[in-house]
């Protein structure tokens, strides 16, 4: 067989090929343009490579485009981790020397000894594909837009507490519409204290609210009129407008969570697992969605239910040697699914009889808040793999049998 290694750069990759004996066969440079890839490819045919028998390639990214034209028919390509590339350097060489084109040697020699242990690229369908990039989009926009809150938060507290108090019984604070108009009117606390009753209606409407505007508009005159610490005038206006440009940051990151979630919205009930993936119980179209992105829908993915536990950082670690026993849990897996996990089982508590005796059953037991919630999460992923594999909807009633009868 022959095996090819790249190592990939901005502008140009090096690429490597050796035969099973580990021979190096070929060594090239390209260009990361379209005639980089026609010499790659060019490369791979001259070497045996067919739609049939594609020959497999290793390389430390599974993005980009060059990875996109590797994907396409039946090619195996391999994501190797940079910091396992680095200890398979090490057992060619104790010089500790490395160079681009002796990563790619690297890379193809990996395929070459331990193919088998390593995982290829999922076969994801478009639709998958398309799902998980607008899922992850929007999981960083609301990571981003919870950032950019804390930030504005942080500086309000420094010279006006009087905003937090007027948006501390809303719920998402700072980022609901109507307290970002109010602090556009009202930069600074002196500014906030001059605003009128017709003023701040006029605020709430344009924020699109629509019922109890004059009992709200009441409530903020009178916050935003109490009796605060002020900083200095001239302090004051600087920070209203280093609070101004957080805020416009904090709009767009509003605006773009928005958007991706409508993206969401249209794209993920189109797929075929989505109908199974939110009949469980926590799960609706935005994080059904993030889970079907980091699971995809390649049936051949994962060996088993224990695979994809393993994978989602929900089962737990042994680390055995000698007299001593550890068990514990994952810090190896994939953070975005785990973090998805989290919100799952968090809201199937209130959602799932079952799974509600279940995280009281293992609170009893001694289990912390998130042990008790990360057992729940491989359980319910392990009823999620094989619903997936067989088409089922989520049974409440099989899926927590005995639980259930314990709670009545």
């Amino acid at each position: 067989m022959i095996y090819c290694g790249i190592d990939w750069a901005e502008h140009h990759h090096d690429v490597a090929l050796v035969d099973t004996p580990g021979t190096l066969l070929a060594k090239r440079r390209i260009g990361d343009d379209v005639a980089g890839y026609r010499v790659l490819l060019d490369l791979l045919a001259e070497y045996g490579d067919t739609e049939d028998t594609p020959i497999p390639a290793a390389i430390e990214t599974s993005r980009g485009l060059l990875v996109a034209v590797l994907r396409q028919g039946k090619r195996q390509v391999f994501a190797i981790n940079p910091m396992a590339v680095a200890r398979y350097r090490d057992r060619h060489g104790v010089s500790r020397k490395k160079s681009d084109p002796g990563d790619a040697l690297v890379l193809a020699n990996i395929l070459r000894t331990d193919m088998v242990r390593h995982r290829p690229l999922p076969r994801d369908s478009h639709l998958a594909r398309a799902i998980a990039v607008l899922a992850r989009a929007q999981q960083d926009a609301t990571w981003n837009r919870q950032t950019m809150a804390n930030q504005l938060r942080s500086l309000l507290r420094e010279f006006y507490p009087a905003a937090l108090d007027a948006v501390a019984g809303w719920q998402n604070g700072l980022c609901r519409p109507e307290a970002r108009e109010v602090l556009r009117i009202a930069s600074t606390p002196s500014r906030a204290a001059r605003l009128s009753l017709a003023q701040l209606r006029s605020a709430l409407k344009r924020a699109g609210r629509r019922r109890g505007i004059d009992a709200e508009a009441r409530r903020l005159r009178e916050v935003l009129r109490g009796d605060y610490a002020h900083q200095l005038l001239l302090v004051e206006e600087a920070l209203g407008k280093q609070m101004l440009a957080l805020l416009g940051q904090l709009e767009a990151a509003c605006t773009a969570a928005d958007d991706l979630a409508k993206a969401v919205e249209e794209a993920f009930p189109r797929h075929p697992d989505a109908h199974v993936i939110t009949s469980f119980p926590g799960l609706g179209i935005q994080l059904g969605a993030r889970v079907l992105a980091e699971i995809g829908d390649d049936r051949d993915r994962f060996a088993d239910a224990r695979g994809l536990k393993a994978y989602a950082g929900s089962a737990p670690i042994t680390r055995a040697s000698g007299k001593k026993h550890y068990v514990g849990r994952r810090r190896v897996k994939n953070d975005r699914l785990n973090h998805a996990g989290y919100l799952w089982a968090f809201a199937a508590l209130t959602a799932s009889p079952g799974a509600k005796a279940h995280y009281g059953r293992r609170r009893e037991k001694g289990d912390w808040h998130a042990q008790a919630q990360r057992h729940l999460f491989n359980r319910l992923i392990g009823q999620l793999y094989h619903c997936i594999h067989t088409g089922e909807l989520f049974d409440e009633h099989v899926a927590f049998p005995s639980l259930l009868e314990a709670a009545a």
